[in-house]
């Protein structure tokens, strides 16, 4: 059996829901009969709605808040949310603006969340999607539009927010949250496998000296499995890749975001983006901002990935707009007086 602090494996999702919203209850509130969380004191806006399995914590459920998405709807372990819960979540943020969907790109997740868009159009209700499709190592240039979702949903999701919060309608939003998915770019490497709770044994094997580069999130198979190797020499490897595939040259301006999937420690992310930067810096590409966190995770998978923004004026405002959410805080000062003890 491999070792979780659960109860029942059937109800994880609920209760991580239920332990989650106790300590958030004055910022969201969980819909009824439904594994969705909408954030309270909704605005006259389009509304941004993510969406997601779980066991990517905090990925989805802690970005709902301020200047990020409005709604989540959350799934069983790795899985879709349903239609029925999609579509509950964006009933109860709509404000008559339309709707827009953002959410990594999986055919379980497009099913669902296009099924959900159908029962929406019924209901007048407006709806348009972007699918985050960021991971280079899942398709080659040819064919982007297959490419996986993973921790570049952070940047998109806080590029809609912020376009939403400026009062835009919704093909507005929709077409500068599209952009900020086409200039996003990301690459992971995995050391060890994430457990799915309740399972006896793990989804596959790495041996003790492996890697595997470009990993999915759900166990995916990437572009190769070699040996270990040294922090410089790996990032080195990842970046080149990243580089290759965004078509980066001098001159060009980055947001960074190195991302940890699950057991990998800070202190290692650190080591990570520090090379980051050498090499972005020596190649002239200008690092405008840089986040180092585990927004983005796969239970305990070893291992990390690198995301690379490609900004330009429209989107360097946005970035900069204030956000704030339980997992996810920008540009806000600290009030002493609201600090929990």
């Amino acid at each position: 059996m491999i070792k979780k602090f659960i109860n029942k494996p059937e109800n994880v999702v609920s209760e991580a829901i239920e332990g989650f919203m106790v300590a958030n209850k004055d910022k969201l509130i969980k819909i009824e009969n439904v594994n969705g969380i909408i954030r309270k004191n909704l605005k006259d806006k389009v509304a941004i709605v993510t969406g997601g399995g779980s066991g990517h914590e905090p990925l989805f459920l802690g970005f709902v808040g301020e200047g990020l998405a409005d709604g989540v709807a959350i799934g069983n372990v790795f899985a879709a949310p349903t239609p029925n819960t999609i579509h509950e979540v964006a009933k109860a943020v709509d404000q008559g603006k339309g709707i827009l969907f953002v959410y990594g790109n999986y055919a379980g997740d497009v099913l669902n969340f296009d099924m959900a868009a159908e029962l929406l159009e019924f209901e007048d209700i407006q709806t348009k999607t972007v699918k985050v499709a960021d991971d280079v190592a899942s398709a080659p240039e040819e064919r982007k539009e297959d490419r996986r979702g993973i921790a570049g949903d952070v940047f998109v999701l806080k590029i809609a927010g912020a376009a939403s919060e400026k009062g835009w309608d919704l093909e507005k939003v929709a077409n500068v949250t599209q952009k900020a998915a086409d200039r996003t770019y990301s690459i992971g490497v995995a050391s060890s496998p994430g457990s799915i709770p309740g399972a006896t044994e793990l989804p596959y094997e790495l041996g003790d000296d492996e890697i595997e580069l470009g990993m999915g999130i759900h166990g995916e198979p990437g572009m190769k499995r070699t040996k270990m190797m040294p922090a410089d020499q790996l990032t080195d490897e990842l970046l080149n890749t990243l580089v290759m595939e965004s078509k980066l040259q001098a001159g060009d301006e980055v947001a960074v975001y190195v991302n940890g999937l699950g057991s990998t420690t800070l202190l290692e992310l650190f080591i990570i983006n520090r090379r980051v930067h050498q090499v972005l810096t020596e190649k002239g590409i200008h690092v405008y901002d840089m986040d180092i966190n585990s927004y983005c995770t796969t239970q305990e998978m070893g291992g990390f990935s690198i995301s690379l923004f490609k900004l330009d004026d429209e989107l360097k405002e946005l970035y900069d707009a204030p956000a704030k959410a339980p997992y996810y805080v920008k540009n806000h000062s600290i009030d002493t007086k609201e600090a929990k003890v």
